[in-house]
């Protein structure tokens, strides 16, 4: 099958039936995801590399938004068919595995697993230790300057644990004991 017959499919004919992915339960809201993949060469997608596209399908019930009764009635609907309240969102993915290489299951764990790596570890400091979101400037230059200094603190910090040049267990921790005389040895290196 070629690329514009690939595109030529309906989406949903690609994804497996609803009625074959579970909705989980967490964080306060109820989540299924599916995905379809297709094989594809990077002659025909233009990216050396890349041998499948992967698209993940997420619907997402907020249960904090909801009332009790409507709770129980998505939770009962979850079955069959997509309740009315669901958000839905597609994510495409471009890969370098073969299409047989991993089961869908496999794939989505990847997939999940990327991601929260990302938001357990960058994000994480970035929020809540460096305080990004308390942050109110509104200036963008100035933004952009804070967005980076607060990078360039989590690289070094991670490059001192990399060589095992310290022995904190915390970025805070770590940022704590800096001052400006002990961090630009650090710069210049």
């Amino acid at each position: 099958m070629s690329l514009k017959q690939r595109n030529a499919c309906s989406p949903s004919r690609l994804f497996p039936p609803e009625a074959k992915a579970a909705w989980e339960k967490g964080h306060g809201r109820l989540e299924r995801r599916r995905v379809a993949r297709v094989a594809v060469s990077p002659e025909e997608i233009g990216l050396t590399g890349g041998w499948q596209v992967i698209a993940v399908r997420r619907e997402t019930i907020d249960l904090s938004k909801l009332k009790a009764e409507a709770t129980e009635k998505a939770t009962a609907a979850t079955t069959e068919k997509v309740p009315e309240k669901a958000r839905v969102e597609v994510g495409y993915y471009i890969t370098s595995l073969s299409l047989e290489e991993h089961t869908d299951e496999e794939i989505l764990a990847f997939i999940r697993g990327h991601w929260s790596a990302i938001e357990n570890g960058t994000h994480y400091r970035r929020d809540v230790t460096l305080g990004e979101d308390a942050c109110r400037v509104a200036d963008r230059n100035a933004a952009a300057a804070l967005a980076s200094l607060r990078n360039l603190t989590n690289g070094l910090y991670e490059l001192e644990r990399e060589r095992e040049r310290t022995r904190v267990d915390t970025l805070k921790s770590w940022c704590q004991q800096q001052t400006f005389t002990s961090a630009w040895p650090l710069l210049q290196r």
